[in-house]
């Protein structure tokens, strides 16, 4: 009776630890549902404040080149650029008539900004190819090298490659759109733009020689003296191409025309080079007197 008594105490102290331990989980196990329902909760709230925070972003219309063709984009977008930052901070006071204008730009080239402004690229993308450590264009419809035509006539020549030009009314004809894009990016304030239409259009290929000298004259046009980058790679197109050039009855009509910066630093650029060769020669020969 006695072994009996103490059996029966043994486990009611057994039962009761099971129950203390099996009460501390099951606490254990709400106190961690709760933490994760509190998570959970608090992610959807981010998510929907995100989510109307985009959603209530002001919709802004521009009307966009000589026929006013019509664009929307989300002001907190537009904003990304300074110029049209400054235009929503002082033409917007309120919720009505968001609308701008844009007649001196061209429809096609102000779609590749708000493409980059969304997805921070524009058609056709700049891809990278690790294995060569090289970059290309997605397409891949377009060499790695410039090297220009030997026509000698205006306009588009057949060989130019194909969405590499835009016709643009100020600058008289076809221009190559990176080009286009480059200079509407500093218009705009979009420095990461101009660096990577400036890359796009050192991948163009098969461009005639009247398109390359109608871009140059108007990268010359639109962008200020202080920003040489986009000069100095027509500058460089030029002299290395020098032999094209020389034959080419465009090259001599425009210079003969005169009239733009851009024959004057060709003649820098030609002297500099020049110099450079000369410079090289000397060192591996010596000079006598």
């Amino acid at each position: 009776m006695f072994k009996r008594s103490f059996r029966s105490r043994d486990q009611n102290r057994v039962d009761k630890s099971a129950r203390v331990k099996k009460s501390s989980s099951i606490r254990r196990d709400a106190t961690k549902v709760s933490k994760l329902q509190r998570s959970l909760t608090e992610q959807d709230r981010d998510a929907d404040a995100a989510h109307n925070s985009a959603t209530l972003s002001s919709i802004v219309t521009l009307m966009v080149g000589r026929e006013g063709r019509l664009f929307a984009a989300h002001e907190d977008v537009l904003r990304q650029s300074p110029f049209f930052d400054a235009l929503c901070r002082d033409n917007f006071p309120d919720a009505q008539g968001r609308r701008i204008s844009l007649i001196d730009q061209e429809p096609e080239i102000f779609s590749a900004i708000l493409e980059y402004l969304y997805k921070g690229d524009y058609y056709p993308r700049l891809l990278h190819n690790r294995a060569r450590n090289s970059w290309h264009l997605e397409d891949g419809g377009r060499m790695p090298a410039a090297s220009p035509k030997t026509q000698n006539g205006g306009g588009r020549g057949a060989s130019t490659a194909p969405d590499a030009t835009v016709f643009v009314y100020s600058g008289g004809g076809y221009i190559l759109r990176d080009t286009v894009v480059y200079c509407s990016a500093d218009r705009y304030g979009l420095e990461e733009l101009k660096r990577l239409a400036l890359r796009k259009q050192g991948l163009q290929a098969g461009i005639d020689v009247a398109t390359i000298l109608r871009s140059a004259q108007y990268a010359y046009a639109y962008t200020p003296d202080s920003d040489s980058r986009l000069r100095a790679h027509y500058l460089a197109l030029i002299i290395r191409c020098r032999k094209t050039f020389k034959r080419s009855g465009t090259m001599q009509a425009e210079m003969e025309a005169g009239g733009s910066k851009l024959f004057f630093d060709l003649f820098v650029a030609m002297c500099n080079h020049l110099d450079d060769v000369i410079d090289v020669s000397n060192a591996r020969t010596p000079r006598t007197v």
